[in-house]
């Protein structure tokens, strides 16, 4: 019986210690609980939604997520979108001119006559997308994983050099 007292009191000593900390994680009155680190996050997640001719043009989204979202006609001229996430997007006629796309994630989405002059694509994993009518003057695909159909046409039409890596288009796609 004496053992199993004691058992009681450790126990209600450690729930005393983690009591506090368990209710101040939680507390949001100020403004450093889970629920506000969930909902103010430094990155938005745009996956899934309709950002049609948005205006994204020079700002900072390294790692956001536009899987599955659909932006044509968007400005991304001049933005960062180092490792975004296009997975499955739709962003025919929008205009990445100046990007910075390098070791995104543009599987299975749309690119169809969009404007990548003098984007860097730099490690882009790119399988089962369209290319068809972009603009690639100056881009650069250096270590880009591209379907060999998609490679062949856009070296069809690939010239130019990127501003920054001093690479040409065609040296990046292998031409």
């Amino acid at each position: 019986m004496r053992s199993l007292l004691k058992l009681i009191a450790a126990l209600a000593l450690v729930v005393s210690w983690l009591t506090p900390l368990a209710v101040s994680a939680l507390d949001t009155s100020a403004g450093v609980g889970l629920q506000d680190r969930a909902l103010f996050q430094d990155r938005v997640d745009y996956t899934l939604t309709n950002q049609s001719d948005a205006d994204f043009h020079d700002q900072q989204l390294t790692n956001t997520s536009f899987a599955g979202a659909v932006g044509r006609g968007a400005d991304f001229s001049g933005a960062n979108l180092h490792g975004a996430i296009f997975t499955q997007g739709a962003f025919a006629e929008a205009d990445f001119h100046g990007a910075d796309l390098s070791d995104s994630l543009m599987d299975r989405a749309d690119f169809t006559r969009t404007d990548l002059r003098d984007a860097l694509l730099i490690g882009v994993i790119a399988a089962g997308s369209s290319f068809a009518g972009a603009d690639v003057e100056g881009a650069d695909f250096s270590d880009a994983l591209l379907d060999r159909d998609d490679q062949r046409r856009l070296c069809q039409v690939a010239e130019g050099v990127n501003p920054s890596t001093g690479v040409s288009t065609r040296d990046s796609l292998n031409c």
